[in-house]
């Protein structure tokens, strides 16, 4: 396989299984560089050895990709200061490096990594590297032969949207909070858990065609983002313990989920110990529900309902205070239940809505 073809694989590849790293890989520039024994990134471009890359798999080529992304999203060179240049792109290597590890990424042989720095911040690595080294002279004269350019971000907005993307669908790679501390700092209420969760099994797809046009200009391509169809159940428990004020509430947040999507079929049941109402809405239906019911609690009626009525169910949200009878087996399907209260359930995930 030419190596060419490898590079084009190994991103599109780093795409699907960690569209965060990916979507940023897309925008570095790549360059050959013999004088390099493996690869390296100064922030914008990724420099290799294409003897290495081509002896690598495409597994360890997506881990090359993804280490310079990595250098591009947090900017690590215009970071330098003071500090010795390539001690400090070496401590930002083994704090990247163990965080792709964390994710299940393949390095490749002589990476920089060492698993005694994980879960540490570049900073604090650089501190330690630098009080192991007794040479200073040693330090001064690889400093001098260094050719590291600080470069700033030139598109620090493409980056935030990336990351605020990540954060709303859930994809956030494992440890990445370690970089970026406002991740933390956020706090995400119910209603944004409740949409990133229906968001996970929104079909979508990164493609190529057509591509982003916002980021042609500057040279390179970024995949367009092809939102398919949103395929879902919502069940409404109408019974005697929910009242007006908690129903109306239940409805709001139907009626929430179905403007955020723009291509779905939901199908909504309303139920209290039997099936009171089942319609399919499609993209521009209004929203005219019946609130039939108010007798005693059963969830077994909804779970027969979609076995027998509904192909290829993927996922149920349940609104309800589960104070009912729940089906005897676990369904194919996943189930979470959004409830106003803290309560057991059986099966599923459940969801607590906090109090406005």
């Amino acid at each position: 396989m030419r190596l060419e073809e490898k590079l084009q694989k190994a991103k599109a590849k780093l795409m699907i299984e960690h569209p965060y790293f990916g979507s940023i890989a897309s925008a570095l520039v790549f360059e050959k560089n013999d004088d390099i024994e493996a690869f390296e990134s100064n922030g914008t471009k990724l420099s290799y050895n294409d003897d290495f890359l081509e002896a690598c798999s495409i597994e360890e080529v997506e881990f090359a990709l993804a280490n310079a992304a990595m250098h591009y999203a947090l900017a690590h060179q215009s970071r330098t200061g003071k500090r010795e240049g390539w001690l400090w792109q070496l401590a930002t290597d083994y704090a990247i490096n163990s965080m792709l590890i964390k994710n299940n990424l393949h390095p490749p042989d002589r990476i920089n990594y060492q698993s005694r720095f994980d879960d540490m911040y570049a900073e604090k690595i650089y501190a330690i590297l630098e009080s192991e080294i007794d040479d200073k002279e040693y330090v001064e004269e690889e400093q001098k032969s260094e050719k590291i350019e600080h470069v700033e971000s030139e598109d620090a907005e493409f980056l935030e949207q990336l990351l605020q993307k990540a954060i709303a669908q859930d994809e956030l790679p494992k440890d990445l909070d370690r970089f970026f501390p406002q991740i933390k700092e956020s706090k995400i209420d119910w209603r944004s858990a409740l949409y990133q969760y229906v968001h996970r099994h929104a079909k979508e797809d990164y493609r190529f065609f057509p591509p982003n046009k916002r980021y042609i200009h500057q040279g390179f391509a970024l995949p367009s983002l092809q939102s398919e169809l949103l395929k879902i159940i919502v069940a409404i428990d109408t019974s005697g313990s929910i009242d007006e004020e908690l129903l109306a509430q239940f409805f709001a947040e139907f009626e929430a989920i179905m403007q955020s999507f723009a291509n779905y079929e939901i199908d909504l049941i309303a139920c209290d110990s039997k099936i009171q109402y089942h319609q399919t809405f499609y993209p521009d239906d209004m929203l005219e529900y019946k609130t039939k019911g108010g007798g005693g609690t059963d969830f077994r009626p909804v779970f027969h309902f979609i076995e027998e009525r509904i192909d290829n169910p993927t996922l149920l949200l349940y609104f309800t205070d589960a104070q009912g009878r729940f089906p005897e087996f676990e369904p194919s399907f996943d189930t979470l239940w959004v409830l106003p209260e803290e309560e057991d359930v059986p099966f599923g995930e459940t969801l607590i809505m906090q109090k406005e």
